[in-house]
């Protein structure tokens, strides 16, 4: 056997990861010892992933391990695979690229905590679990990779267990992801006893054909099993608790790596394993929860007091957006939304790393209490803006070429079918990006320019290593925003074929002539990112959006004259705040918008109750409403 074999390398991505937890369980107390392991783990795990990018994305193989070699026999599948195409290969580089990088992060940023060995044990244990869960491919075998990265998520949100609201953040994350966990095994189970196989090449090929009613609750559940891995509407506050809650360098894992593993979830499951993205009430369920997600946790965004709260909402926005696009069902709206699945994973754990740093440095990441941190910590400040622009689509930052295509891709497929819903998400899309620039115009305002308080002259900028960490984000979303064509060429348009070439996929893992499927029509035609007749287009529909904006906030001159009565707090744009700061409050920036939305945002308030139960009712009434749609849909 030929141990050096590519084939031999998806296992071996895997297991380094969870070897390195296993070591630093056993020598962990040696503080060189579990650097070295956690740096050379997660660097090799990087480095099996990248040996496969010639053969998968520019050669258009799919390599599969058949675990004690027991291939498929008599069009049977015997033994449990690894599989790597270009889809699945996207997502491993992407993770273990993010999980090298926080790990570098790590080094620094927890040498001041209690049990560290533990911290990187679970941490390895995390990325090993999102990385088997993007190469295998076994449907129970996935379920295996969901349970061991959800439970060591639980345990790093309650890390810091001293923090305020860590314990009640480990929790609720704790009972709504079983919850999830519970669904993805039951739907597994149910699809078992239909097809005896858990093979996901098998079940691709057997399932389109056996639809029955089992079959379709089986959908239903593991359909809402994978929302709450990637955090969507109505999972959203999970996230917010969990970011806040678990160091910077778990965020950066939740945030850049766990919700990619829902979305990954969601593709195999849509047009792989049933193949119902044909249907256009199958695309409508995926765009409408998207744009729903986009706009909802944007909003949500804009209320925040903390840092980390703040850009975790940010962040389910952000997965909003590729979940949309994901589902046009189109190869150029593929594309485009792995292309912002990316650009999310750079942009965010960038701000979250930043984020990180300054919690570092002053000990706190209430918005109220920061101000004037460019003057002690310039780099960061540097850092942190690059990922402010990316994220709010800023040319020529990566999420800009992104969201762009994005935009591009809705207002194709309006076109296409005549449906001015498309255009909607294209409207609710930009609006979107509207409202994230303007929370990030209040935190960049909050947290680094201004006065600085006088209890925070002391600090200092954050050590080399956590620069590094935020340097290499910084420079990569500089990059993928410079050159997008090299980035669609050679990585998101090879991964969106994948999605297509369901019949390649299935043939490739249990043989030749399996099964015979037409080989569909694919095409990343646009008007590309700097066209001057696609800029104009953008303007008229921003111009739409805006004037819905403000039709829905009904704003008047008479409501903003009324915020004379409350003391003159609001008389400036800037003025009101204590004559010591210069910066803006967090509540003060956008109150006008705040005032003509503010029935909207009082119901937001008391519709997130903070408390589990609720969480859990809400998690229980989408899976009920998932059911019903798969049976009357599918």
């Amino acid at each position: 056997m030929n141990w050096l074999s590519l084939q031999h390398f998806p296992i071996y991505s895997i297991m380094v990861l969870f070897l390195g937890a296993f070591l630093i369980v056993i020598f962990g107390h040696n503080k060189v010892f579990r650097h070295a392991v956690a740096l050379l783990a997660t660097f090799a795990s990087f480095f099996f992933m990248a040996m496969l990018f010639k053969p998968v994305m520019l050669g258009g193989e799919t390599i599969a391990y058949w675990m004690g070699g027991r291939a498929p026999a008599g069009g049977y599948a015997i033994g449990i695979a690894l599989e790597v195409d270009a889809l699945s290969l996207f997502f491993g580089l992407l993770v273990s690229c993010v999980v090298f990088i926080a790990c570098i992060y790590s080094i620094q940023y927890m040498r001041h905590d209690d049990n560290v060995p533990q911290y990187y044990t679970l941490f390895l244990m995390l990325a090993g679990g999102v990385m088997g869960l993007v190469l295998s491919g076994d449907l129970f075998n996935m379920f295996i990779m969901v349970e061991i990265l959800t439970f060591a998520a639980v345990a790093l949100t309650a890390f810091r267990n001293t923090a305020n609201g860590a314990l009640e953040a480990a929790f609720k994350y704790l009972v709504v992801g079983c919850i999830g966990s519970t669904c993805i095994l039951a739907g597994t189970i149910m699809l078992y006893a239909q097809m005896h196989t858990l093979n996901l090449a098998q079940l691709s090929a057997l399932i389109p054909g056996n639809l029955s009613a089992a079959t379709k609750v089986a959908f239903a559940l593991l359909f809402i099993g994978f929302c709450t891995k990637a955090f969507l509407v109505p999972f959203h506050p999970l996230a917010a608790d969990a970011h806040g809650a678990a160091p910077a360098s778990i965020s950066v894992l939740i945030s850049g790596v766990l919700t990619k593993s829902g979305i990954y979830g969601l593709i195999r499951l849509s047009y792989f394993l049933f193949r119902t993205m044909a249907l256009g009430t199958m695309q409508f369920w995926l765009v409408f929860l998207g744009s729903v997600s986009m706009f909802v946790c944007v909003t949500m965004a804009l209320a925040q007091h903390d840092f980390k709260r703040l850009l975790a909402f940010h962040s389910i926005s952000q997965i909003g957006y590729v979940l949309a696009s994901v589902g046009l069902c189109t190869a150029f709206g593929i594309s485009a939304g792995l292309y912002h699945a990316m650009n999310h994973t750079l942009f965010k754990g960038l701000l979250f790393l930043a984020a990180g740093a300054v919690l570092h440095e002053t000990g706190t990441t209430d918005l109220g209490k920061l101000g004037g941190l460019s003057k002690k910590m310039p780099h960061t400040t540097v850092l942190f803006l690059i990922g402010a622009f990316s994220i709010s689509g800023i040319p020529p930052f990566n999420g800009f070429a992104s969201k762009w295509m994005i935009y591009q891709a809705t207002y194709q497929k309006a076109v296409e079918t005549g449906n001015i819903g498309f255009l909607l998400v294209t409207i609710c899309a930009l609006v979107t990006s509207t409202l994230t620039l303007a929370s990030f115009v209040k935190v960049t305002q909050s947290v680094f320019f201004g006065q600085l308080p006088k209890e925070y002259e002391n600090v200092k900028e954050v050590g080399f290593g956590m620069r590094l960490a935020m340097g290499i984000l910084a420079v990569m979303c500089v990059v993928t925003g410079l050159f997008p064509n090299l980035v669609t060429r050679y990585l998101t348009e090879p991964a969106a074929r994948a999605v297509f070439g369901v019949g390649d996929y299935i043939n490739k893992m249990m043989g030749a002539g399996y099964v015979q499927l037409p080989a569909e029509r694919v095409s990343f035609a646009s008007a590309g990112v700097w066209s001057p007749v696609s800029w104009l287009c953008l303007l008229m529909i921003a111009l739409l959006a805006v004037t819905i904006v403000a039709i829905a906030g009904k704003y008047d001159r008479v409501s903003v004259k009324s915020s004379e009565s409350r003391g003159g707090k609001y008389d400036l744009f800037y003025g009101g705040e204590e004559t010591v700061f210069s910066q803006v409050g967090g509540d003060d920036l956008f109150w006008g918008f705040k005032h003509n939305w503010r029935h909207y945002f009082s119901f937001m308030h008391e519709l997130h109750s903070g408390v589990v139960n609720d969480y859990a009712l809400w998690a229980v009434v989408a899976l009920a409403l998932a059911i019903v749609y798969a049976l009357i849909v599918l």
